[in-house]
């Protein structure tokens, strides 16, 4: 999305403890194109706040790796595109480069992978015909020095690089790049166990069709949803039948081990007058409601046991971005290290904040009752129901559960044990959890179209104990 001068950091959040393995993990891009940003090593404080455990940068920036030295956070490098017809002309060039950017800082910087340039087939300069032989030649240098089995490879593209996305189910990469570089790029990717990166963008694909996608339908709201004609499946939301498109395009050549990373993903707290969509609001509720999808654990309807693992872009406004305005108001942060907007970002986060499915910046739930500090939580979940949400719309998800979906509510029936506190919440949190756990807690199960999410301390309403199964 960005020029390749630009300089990126993929930062992966998760809770300040440990990510659950069935949810995805969520990160931010750091760009540093602004003459006012934090020093690095500030920047690694700020990242060590926010819970973050996993960098990734678009080069091998001196002053940003040092920063990273021992802090705890692992780093993903990046080689730019101009190196790239080196890389491909001979490994001794990746022996050094290898030497120089990676054995010099790790292991005290802990280094897990290297990005192969950033959407080289729309690279101007023409560099696709290096990219699979520098990334064949990075990979023998990781050999070469026992770092193959520490260190993953991969190269982000763009969704240009499908000749064909809508629906669904027909996508497809374009002719002329399957034989000469995506097919013996996915056989690398199989054969060293690495994920595709993709660049996935909702917020262009709206901004170019506004009279026929809903903008509910782009910012996970509620939305009546868009059926694949060709498979049948249902689409909640935008961003999962983009990345369904290419899940179907690697699938048409017979990659369906490979899965997918989303490498930057986000939306615009500010734009031109013809960037339809974009502002504050909208920007929120995009980027606080994919936390939440991504962290509650669910898959796409195509993979819906695949997690989904996104990087949001970007870290901070920068000021000297060219382009549309929107360019340089990604950030999820000021320079001066304040929130563009209130987000969670961690399963901590969301578990204190809510970003309802159908509303816009997040907004405090009513704390879960009870004292649960001596509670020891032996790596179970629950499903509670999302406060923020309108009390029609939770009607009709706790009317869902207790119905059709074959929820337990007799306990929540008047003078029946979880009837009190009789409120709305607390009867749908009951109903919402004992659907969920009576699904073995699987991916999606916990959704409710938004009215629900996951949590990782047992709620309690009253004298109501909520059961872990069934």
């Amino acid at each position: 999305m960005a020029p390749l001068a630009f300089f990126f950091l993929f930062l992966s959040l998760s809770s300040s403890s440990s990510v659950f393995s069935e949810a995805g993990s969520i990160g931010i891009n750091y760009g540093r194109i602004a003459n006012n940003l934090p020093t690095p090593s500030k920047v690694v404080e700020l990242l060590k706040t926010q819970g973050i455990t996993r960098v990734k940068l678009y080069d091998t920036e001196p002053t940003v790796l040092t920063a990273l030295s021992n802090s705890n956070i692992k780093v993903t490098v990046a080689m730019p595109n101009e190196l790239l017809s080196n890389a491909a002309a001979d490994q001794s060039f990746t022996d050094t480069w290898i030497q120089t950017n990676i054995l010099k800082y790790h292991p005290a910087t802990q280094i897990e992978a290297i990005a192969v340039g950033n959407e080289v087939f729309v690279d101007p300069k023409n560099t696709t015909n290096y990219l699979v032989p520098a990334m064949k030649n990075v990979q023998a240098s990781l050999v070469k020095n026992n770092l193959d089995k520490e260190i993953k490879i991969s190269s982000p593209i763009a969704l240009s690089a499908l000749q064909s996305s809508y629906p669904t189910s027909s996508g497809s990469f374009k002719p002329e790049l399957i034989e000469p570089v995506i097919k013996p790029m996915l056989e690398l990717l199989r054969k060293t166990g690495s994920s595709l990166m993709v660049n996935a963008y909702p917020f262009f694909a709206y901004a170019a069709n506004s009279d026929t996608i809903s903008l509910n339908y782009a910012l996970f709201k509620d939305n009546p949803g868009v059926v694949d004609s060709g498979n049948g499946l249902k689409y909640s939301n935008l961003l999962d039948a983009q990345i369904d498109a290419v899940y179907a395009a690697m699938s048409a050549l017979q990659y369906d081990d490979v899965g997918i990373t989303v490498s930057e993903t986000g939306w615009p707290s500010l734009g031109d007058s013809n960037e339809v969509g974009a502002g504050e609001d909208n920007a929120a509720s995009y980027n606080g409601n994919l936390v939440k999808r991504v962290l509650n654990g669910s898959g796409t309807p195509l993979r819906p046991n695949e997690t989904v693992n996104v990087f949001l872009f970007a870290l901070f406004n920068e000021n000297q971005k060219t382009g549309p305005t929107s360019e340089r108001n990604y950030g999820l942060f000021y320079p001066s290290e304040e929130k563009v907007y209130d987000i969670p970002l961690t399963v901590a986060g969301i578990n204190k904040t809510v970003v309802p499915s159908g509303g816009g910046v997040g907004r405090s739930v009513v704390p879960v009752k009870g004292d649960v500090s001596a509670v020891v939580n032996k790596g179970e979940t629950w499903c509670v129901a999302n406060g923020g949400y309108s009390e029609e719309k939770l009607q009709h998800a706790l009317d869902y559960a207790c119905g059709e979906g074959g929820a337990d509510c007799g306990p929540i029936q008047p003078g029946a044990t979880c009837y009190n506190p009789n409120t709305l919440e607390a009867h749908a949190s009951y109903a919402f959890n004992s659907f969920y756990q009576k699904k073995s807690r699987g991916s999606g199960t916990c959704d409710f179209g938004g009215a629900g999410y996951v949590v990782t301390q047992p709620p309690r309403y009253g004298t109501c104990n909520f059961p872990t199964g069934y």
